[in-house]
C-alpha cells in the first residue's frame, strides 16, 4: 500500500521521513519507552535511522505494518509514533484484525493527542481497511498506554499470562479490543456475542 496522510484537528499523521530521525532518536533517549514498548534500549542513531528508512517504508509496502509519525499541525513537533501491526497478511485479510501500538514523547503526555491520533488510525482502518477487531495489548501496569486505550474507546478485555517477551522475560498483558460496532458501525461480518443466539 503507498503510504498515506491522516489529519485531525490539532494533529498530523504521516509517514517519517529522514527529516525526522533526530527528532525520534531525541524521544527515545526517555527511559519510559523502552521500558514499555519493543524499542531498542539503548536506542542510537542507528536504530532510528533503520526504523524509518527501512522497517517502517517496507511495512507500508509489504502491508504488514502500518506507521504513522504524529506531529502537531502548529508547530510540527513530533508528538509520537503509531501503527498498525499484527496486520494477518496485508489488510484486508481473511480474518481483518490489527493491533494498534504507539509511544509519546515525554514533553507530548498529557494532552490528549495519543488518544485524537488513535480514534484517527482506528477510523482509517475500520473504513479504508475493513477492519473489524483491532487489539490493544501492553504490558500490566502500563497505566499510559491503558488510559489513552480507554480514551480512544477500547473495551479491556482481561490480562493475558505471560503474553509479552521484554528484556529476556515474559510477562502479562493487559488486553482491549475495539470493535466497529462500538462506534456504531456496520462490520462485513456479522458480530454475534456470547449468549447472543
Amino acid at each position: 500500500m503507498e503510504p498515506i496522510t491522516l489529519t485531525t484537528d490539532r494533529l498530523l499523521l504521516r509517514p517519517l521521513g529522514p527529516a525526522d530521525e533526530d527528532a525520534v532518536y531525541a524521544a527515545c533517549q526517555d527511559p519510559e519507552i523502552p521500558r514499555w514498548t519493543p524499542v531498542p534500549s539503548p536506542y542510537t542513531r542507528e536504530h532510528a535511522a533503520d526504523f524509518i528508512g527501512r522497517i517502517a517504508r517496507e511495512g507500508w509496502r509489504d502491508g504488514s505494518f502500518y506507521n504513522f509519525g504524529v506531529f502537531t499541525r502548529d508547530g510540527g513537533a513530533l508528538v509520537g509514533a503509531m501503527g498498525l501491526v499484527r496486520l494477518a497478511g496485508a489488510l484486508p485479510a481473511p480474518n481483518h484484525q490489527a493491533e494498534l501500538g504507539y509511544w509519546t514523547a515525554k514533553e507530548q503526555r498529557g494532552k490528549g493527542y495519543t488518544a485524537e491520533a488513535g480514534r484517527a488510525v482506528c477510523s482509517w482502518a475500520f473504513t479504508a481497511l475493513g477492519a473489524e477487531r483491532i487489539e490493544w495489548y501492553a504490558e500490566a501496569g502500563n497505566e499510559g498506554s491503558r488510559a489513552v486505550a480507554l480514551k480512544i474507546g477500547f473495551l479491556m478485555e482481561g490480562t493475558v499470562r505471560s503474553k509479552i517477551i521484554h528484556e529476556g522475560t515474559r510477562r502479562d498483558a493487559w488486553v482491549g479490543s475495539l470493535l466497529p460496532s462500538d462506534w456504531g458501525r456496520e462490520s462485513a461480518t456479522p458480530y454475534l456475542p456470547y449468549g447472543g443466539r
